[in-house]
């Protein structure tokens, strides 16, 4: 066997000409509501560019310099798509691959992806076996849990009146409600990393969808207003469920989050993601070596 690791991140465009596409293939093909592409248009030209695709390939080689085996990029829903980079780690020689999540607290969505990429895969992989071995949960890693840790101390400092909210991706309730085990593990990594910081916090459940209907609560605007109403003057927001930056932390917390904050009288101060953050490499090589062991 000769061993791999493919993360797999989300995905986000290069061009602002990819998001109709992109969009549609979020929605599996379904239209839009009205003006939600010229309101994510707007959005991606105020940050500038999503610097998503950037930081995984950087997350990438930081773990395999730490591994000393390939570390592949696949990204769920845009280029390069992991039905692609499966083929590459063929023509590469890989025959066991590891497939990593970059969303800790979604691992089945992820694996159940690679393995349709995988079986979409077949015909171009010219009777080459890869084997994929997907990784569980992880969100309660420690070294994920530690690094998430530091990056929350340094930004609260020594003010013991700030109101630290963390935050992940909101989901569908009828996701929840048929059994994704999304909102437990977030709640246990939120757990963990409150434990370490030694803090009580908030959690939030930003950027729902536009579709309307009923979402994961609360929202972050909630909780701000909760802290607020609680006597809170500063806020610090941790977005524990991204390890990267990209348009739900560089729009939705930079821009639209401070924006409430500052309606509310409240300082914001965000944490960054993780990005290559050298525990969170330390996470992944531990996930990414007992995902390869069968363990």
């Amino acid at each position: 066997m000769t061993d791999g690791v493919l993360l797999i991140a989300h995905g986000t465009v290069e061009s602002l000409d990819e998001l109709p596409a992109f969009v549609a293939k979020i929605r599996h093909g379904r239209p839009p509501p009205p003006g939600l592409l010229d309101e994510l248009r707007r959005r991606y030209a105020l940050i500038g560019r999503s610097p998503l695709l950037e930081v995984t390939r950087a997350q990438a080689a930081a773990l395999e310099a730490r591994l000393g085996v390939p570390v592949l990029v696949g990204m769920r829903l845009w280029r390069p798509f992991v039905e692609d980079v499966l083929v590459e780690a063929a023509e590469r020689g890989l025959t066991r691959l590891a497939a990593v999540p970059l969303a800790p607290y979604s691992a089945a969505v992820y694996a159940a992806a690679a393995e349709r990429a995988l079986a979409s895969a077949a015909a171009r992989l010219d009777g080459r076996r890869v084997e994929l071995r997907c990784a569980a949960p992880w969100g309660v890693e420690p070294a994920l849990v530690g690094a998430h840790a530091a990056l929350i101390r340094a930004a609260l400092g020594g003010d013991d009146d700030v109101a630290l909210v963390m935050t992940a991706h909101s989901l569908p309730s009828a996701a929840i409600r048929a059994g994704d085990r999304y909102e437990a593990e977030v709640r246990a990594s939120a757990a963990a990393v409150g434990a370490l910081v030694d803090r009580p916090f908030r959690l939030a459940f930003q950027s729902q969808g536009a579709d309307g209907g009923e979402w994961l609560g609360p929202g972050l605007r909630d909780a701000l207003e909760a802290a607020r109403a609680a006597g809170a003057r500063r806020a610090v927001v941790a977005p524990i469920g991204f390890l990267a930056d990209h348009v739900e932390t560089l729009y939705d917390l930079d821009v639209e989050a401070r924006d409430w904050a500052r309606a509310l009288g409240l300082e914001l101060a965000r944490v960054p993601a993780l990005g290559a953050h050298p525990g969170l490499v330390e996470a992944l090589a531990r996930v990414a070596e007992r995902t390869l062991a069968g363990r």
